[in-house]
């Protein structure tokens, strides 16, 4: 039986073009992780043509 899949994902997926200071980073997507730890199902929103994608924990929100 496949289990419904979190609503709150455990990762964030960017699009990064360029380096250092001076990158500009996208959100195209979210993350979560497999009940096994072994493996991640991504859902994108767009799909990037150039630049490098990176998938980074969320950044917790100030209250």
């Amino acid at each position: 039986m496949k289990k419904p899949q979190k609503s709150k994902p455990d990762y964030a997926v960017y699009v990064v073009e360029g380096e250092g200071d001076k990158a500009h980073w996208t959100k195209i997507g979210a993350a979560w992780s497999h009940n096994d730890g072994e493996g991640f199902n991504v859902t994108l929103s767009a799909l990037p043509l150039n630049g490098r994608l990176t998938i980074r924990k969320p950044q917790r929100e100030e209250a």
